[in-house]
């Protein structure tokens, strides 16, 4: 029997919530397993619009979470939830091991910010919403403005308006990558 795909959401409070909630539900949709994973116990908040959205429950902590048990890594974006993620050395090492090991990522909106801090951008061409474009070019990204960009074993994209295309883009590396490595 085939092991099953497992995927890693990490977010912190204020996440965008239809960037959370819609890659996971077609994840799903595709037999993946996604687990939400959250420095935060109990539950996580996202944003929804211009207010606070819903809560969902953490599948598992940030502090038990072991990178090594996921085959790829899903970065939702919002303001407060990348950089509030960028300043947490588990969640670094967390992504960094990803980065290290070129197991997927995809990271939509402000998501790719905490690759930044997990030395995951340097000479990848990718995209972002327009306010961390400077961030990641200084850290040696080459930034572009399309609906969804993959450089090698990372997916990007810009907005929510983005993720019909990002979901696609996402579904079809992680299940390609899986099917090489099983």
């Amino acid at each position: 029997m085939e092991k099953k795909l497992k995927v890693a959401i990490l977010v912190a409070d204020g996440f965008e919530q239809s960037e959370m909630t819609e890659p996971r539900k077609a994840l799903e949709q595709a037999g993946v397993q996604t687990v939400l994973i959250s420095p935060l116990k109990g539950k996580v908040k996202g944003w929804k619009s211009k207010n606070w959205g819903d809560e969902f429950p953490v599948d598992k902590e940030l502090d038990q979470a072991r990178p090594e048990d996921y085959d790829a890594l899903l970065l939702p974006g919002g303001v407060s939830n990348p950089d509030t993620l960028r300043l947490n050395a588990t969640a670094i090492r967390f992504i960094k091991h990803f980065v290290d090991t070129d197991k997927p990522i995809a990271a939509i909106c402000h998501g790719p910010w905490p690759l930044i801090n997990a030395e995951g951008v340097r000479g990848k061409t990718m995209t972002s919403w327009p306010s961390i474009q400077i961030d990641l070019i200084n850290a040696g990204a080459h930034w572009v403005d399309k609906q969804v960009v993959q450089d090698g074993h990372l997916i990007t994209s810009r907005k929510p308006d983005d993720i019909p295309a990002f979901n696609e883009a996402m579904l079809n590396l992680f299940l390609q990558v899986h099917k090489v490595s099983h």
